[in-house]
């Protein structure tokens, strides 16, 4: 079971916890929402859960909790820049579908 990350998003996660001044690690997690039914969650992380796994990868810390990681295992994250726009993007190989406007996946 792993969560990755491309340079560029681990790049911006880790300027974005120095900035922070504090913080061990970027959660990713998912919650029932949006028209395909599921929507990825991202916050920082001050302190660990009981249930959360924490992965390294490129010098920054990915935590998720367990009920999630079924459906972000093998999930690479990317940040991407496309002319204005910035974000990031979810590689998951769990997914089935998403909806049209990228918001909401399904499994």
């Amino acid at each position: 079971m792993a969560i990755t990350m491309t340079e560029p998003a681990a790049q911006h996660v880790a300027n974005f916890l120095a900035n922070r001044g504090k913080g061990i690690g970027l959660r990713l997690g998912v919650k029932t929402s949006g028209c395909s039914g599921m929507a990825y969650v991202l916050e920082f992380v001050d302190v660990l859960n009981e249930d959360d796994e924490m992965f390294t990868d490129k010098g920054v810390s990915i935590i998720v909790d367990k009920k999630s990681l079924v459906y972000l295992n093998g999930t690479e994250l990317d940040f991407v820049k496309e002319g204005l726009n910035e974000g990031f993007e979810f590689n998951n190989p769990n997914t089935d579908g998403e909806c049209g406007c990228g918001e909401s996946f399904s499994v």
